[in-house]
């Protein structure tokens, strides 16, 4: 989204208003998009998956959630987040029941296609970026990404609800019940949505906004980072189920209920992460985030004992992902071209998802059944998550913001 250099007057009640709804848009495709995760226990006692299937299965909606956003971010510069919002809410309903069905006659093929699909849910991040980008002023986007960020909740709220709603409500009207709450909000967005007046509509071709963002250094710098934090976020939020069943042997709800506190404690932390980079700068944020992250991950492979060590290493891994995920798009806003936020935020916000495509499997991949224990993937998130607070301090040139 480009902004008017005429910068017209912003009616703060409208800027709130429009927040909360991009906000509310995010929660609810979130949870859609994190639909598989929080049952991936069921499908593999249902369809006896390998350990490998099972990661592909819970994985494969990160896929297209990332990299749609490429995409879904520069239509966002043309159309605005109103419509995009809607469109992809109203898209994501299809896939979500077509989950359904695949799970009731228990056909992995289809499962895999299903997910696929359903990432459609997960790409309405890149569209609220710039949304919300062009409602507020530079001074306070960090506050303003952080809040819609912390749509990211959806994945907490489906962590503990999925599993209680299957238990409830039944399998197929589970995903009947979020298919309809889509199409709710989709209505809502469009009859009370507003695109900022400070937002112009961007007539250039997708192809070259693309490109001119794959060209600035910042884009692949923050994508990395973006990698780090998010991308370890949704690895988690969407393994984390599987990991505590296969480690602690927790049941289905048990799993569930410490995933959803996993992902809630990152909610909290990404929008605290935005206001202390619009204060202190992104840079040492996203430096005690990726920091953090791998000592604590360290922490994790010694198996800590249940309840109380096990859970602090499990919440402060998640401020640590929370709060980096808000430093990173501060710096975005900071950081990308006004007329190229959109295309920015769809490259960045992909490699973000890809940095959460890939640990599950890997997991998966690297899980010993006989000590229960899942070391080898730990130790590459310790090298992974150093690497990135190195390259935060010494990789991204300094500026006056950061």
């Amino acid at each position: 989204m480009s902004t008017d250099t005429t910068t017209p007057a912003i009616d703060s009640r409208a800027r709130t208003t429009n927040l909360a709804l991009a906000t509310l848009a995010f929660t609810i495709s979130f949870w859609a998009w994190n639909l598989i995760g929080p049952l991936g226990v069921v499908y593999t006692d249902q369809l006896d998956l390998s350990a490998t299937q099972k990661s592909v299965l819970v994985a494969i909606p990160i896929l297209v959630g990332s990299l749609g956003r490429i995409l879904t971010g520069a239509l966002t510069d043309r159309f605005g987040g109103r419509l995009m919002f809607t469109v992809l809410l109203v898209g994501t309903i299809p896939f979500v029941l077509l989950v359904a069905a695949a799970g009731h006659f228990e056909s992995y093929a289809l499962l895999l296609v299903a997910g696929f699909f359903l990432g459609v849910g997960g790409t309405t991040f890149a569209v609220g970026i710039p949304f919300v980008n062009a409602w507020y002023d530079k001074s306070r986007r960090g506050f303003a990404t952080g809040v819609f960020g912390a749509g990211m909740g959806g994945t907490a709220l489906s962590a503990f609800f999925t599993p209680r709603f299957v238990s409830w409500f039944g399998y197929v009207a589970t995903h009947v019940i979020i298919a309809v709450a889509l199409a709710l909000v989709a209505v809502i967005c469009w009859l009370f949505m507003r695109d900022s007046p400070r937002w112009v509509p961007s007539h250039d071709s997708v192809v070259p906004k693309l490109v001119g963002a794959a060209r600035l250094p910042i884009t692949w710098q923050l994508g990395f980072l973006y990698a780090a934090a998010f991308g370890g976020f949704v690895a988690f939020s969407t393994y984390l189920p599987t990991y505590l069943k296969d480690v602690y042997d927790f049941d289905l709800q048990a799993a569930g209920t410490r995933t959803a506190g996993f992902a809630i404690a990152a909610v909290i932390a990404r929008p605290v992460g935005g206001i202390l980079s619009d204060r202190f700068g992104p840079r040492i944020i996203t430096v005690i985030s990726c920091g953090g992250a791998a000592v604590l991950a360290v922490w994790m492979i010694t198996k800590p004992p249940l309840e109380i060590p096990a859970g602090l290493d499990f919440v402060l891994m998640a401020v640590c992902m929370g709060l980096g995920s808000g430093s990173v798009f501060s710096w975005v806003a900071q950081a990308a071209p006004a007329e190229r936020v959109g295309s920015v935020t769809g490259i960045v916000g992909a490699l973000g998802g890809l940095g959460g495509f890939f640990p599950p499997m890997v997991m998966g991949a690297t899980y010993d059944a006989t000590t229960h224990s899942y070391t080898i993937g730990l130790a590459l998130l310790v090298v992974f998550a150093t690497c990135a607070a190195l390259f935060t301090v010494f990789g991204i040139r300094r500026t006056a913001d950061t």
